[in-house]
């Protein structure tokens, strides 16, 4: 029996990359085409929501995700209640699905995280919906190691593939992502091997040229990690793995990249760069550590101990970045306020393009009809006022107007 037909009136959806007024119909927890109610059902909404002028975008996508509200994917002893209190508290901030990422750790974390972390739908009592674990290592370059233990890393040499198999334990049926240095001994089999078993290919912490950089895109990778940071700097003769912004040698369509905007990691004047030069292939992500949502003080990232200061965590003792701890919608301003893009444009980074980068365009991040009711409500200043995951209001603003 088909369940309560809601309308949501009064507002500005994004729909199609525009903010239309229009109304949101939603049955079962999937969005309805009102065509299809009215004159082919011949039925009318059971319950109407009036949404006071606001915003409804897709709900937030974040696929790259350390962890947060003190909880640390890559050594937490209790992943699974830490991955709970994560993607609760991810709903205030309008995230309706997250990738776990789990930094470069010892094959034995690996084989123990990834038996526990899986893919889930969202609920209300258990949050954001999980799409799937980001390995971001170890197979990277230590010269670009960032945050990452360098004695962890690894490469994946004569082995192959075996050898990432042996180093992550074997099933990688709950991942979705995995980073790796292009220029890497063995690199090439491993891109194949893994976008065979439907895991997107990220290339980062790296030193490759971009002749590296394109070989990886022709094998199969289709993203680049957090672009700017922990790779070889733009140079004119040689633009590294930033030229996949505009390279024509590739075999890939539309190349994605991730971009951390929360105004340490990325200078406004390289955002702008970065859209101008390929605006569809922009994914916000906040690259979130276990101080989000905390005060400043001592913290931890994977094997590593990391200090936050305001909106900047390092390294404890250096000033080598250790992640962020911005959270999405920050991110979206931000990046809204520094690149002279739309509203829309915005919004679309946080939600359909990284749909797009994991293949996932049909479910999530749009408003489509049949596409899961994930959305949020937003005012003018792109803050969050409350949160729906399947249709039901699972987050709400202490001062929401519904």
């Amino acid at each position: 029996m088909a369940g309560t037909i809601y309308q949501y009136r009064n507002c500005r959806i994004l729909w199609r990359g525009k903010l239309t007024w229009e109304d949101l119909w939603v049955r079962d927890g999937v969005i309805q085409d009102p065509r299809e109610l009215f004159f082919t059902e011949k039925k009318s909404p059971q319950e109407q929501i009036d949404c006071k002028g606001l915003i409804i975008s897709p709900g937030f996508i974040d696929i790259q995700l350390n962890g947060g509200f003190a909880v640390d994917f890559s050594s937490s002893s209790d992943i699974e209640e830490g991955i709970d209190k994560v993607a609760t508290g991810l709903l205030q901030y309008g995230v309706t699905s997250f990738c776990p990422t789990l930094v470069t750790s010892p094959s034995h974390l690996y084989k123990e995280l990834l038996s526990k972390i899986k893919r889930r739908p969202g609920s209300a009592c258990k949050g954001a919906a999980i799409l799937g674990v980001h390995l971001e290592g170890p197979f990277i370059s230590a010269k670009k190691k960032g945050a990452h233990p360098e004695e962890h890393i690894q490469s994946p040499g004569d082995g192959g593939f075996q050898t990432v198999a042996s180093v992550y334990g074997g099933d990688l049926s709950h991942v979705s992502m995995v980073t790796l240095a292009p220029e890497v001994e063995g690199s090439g089999e491993v891109i194949r091997e893994l976008v065979s078993r439907g895991i997107v290919v990220s290339v980062g912490h790296s030193v490759a040229n971009l002749t590296e950089a394109e070989e990886a895109i022709n094998q199969g990778a289709t993203m680049i990690t957090h672009l700017f940071n922990a790779m070889l700097s733009f140079h004119h003769r040689d633009p590294g793995m930033v030229g996949l912004l505009t390279s024509k040698k590739t075999k890939c369509d539309q190349i994605y990249y991730g971009l951390i905007a929360d105004g340490i990691h990325t200078h406004p004047a390289a955002l702008r760069i970065a859209f101008r030069s390929n605006p569809n292939g922009l994914v916000l992500v906040t690259d979130g550590m276990s101080a989000v949502g905390l005060d400043s003080g001592e913290h931890k990232l994977g094997q590593l101990m990391v200090h936050k200061d305001g909106m900047k965590a390092t390294l404890a003792g250096s000033d080598v970045l250790a992640g962020s701890v911005a959270t999405m919608p920050f991110c979206v301003r931000h990046f809204y306020k520094n690149t002279g893009c739309t509203t829309e444009e915005a919004l679309e980074c946080a939600t359909l393009h990284p749909a797009r980068c994991l293949g996932l365009q049909k479910k999530i991040g749009t408003l489509e009809y049949d596409c899961d009711a994930d959305f949020v409500l937003l005012n003018d200043a792109l803050e969050v006022q409350a949160t729906f995951i399947g249709g039901q209001n699972v987050y709400s603003a202490s001062d929401c107007c519904l």
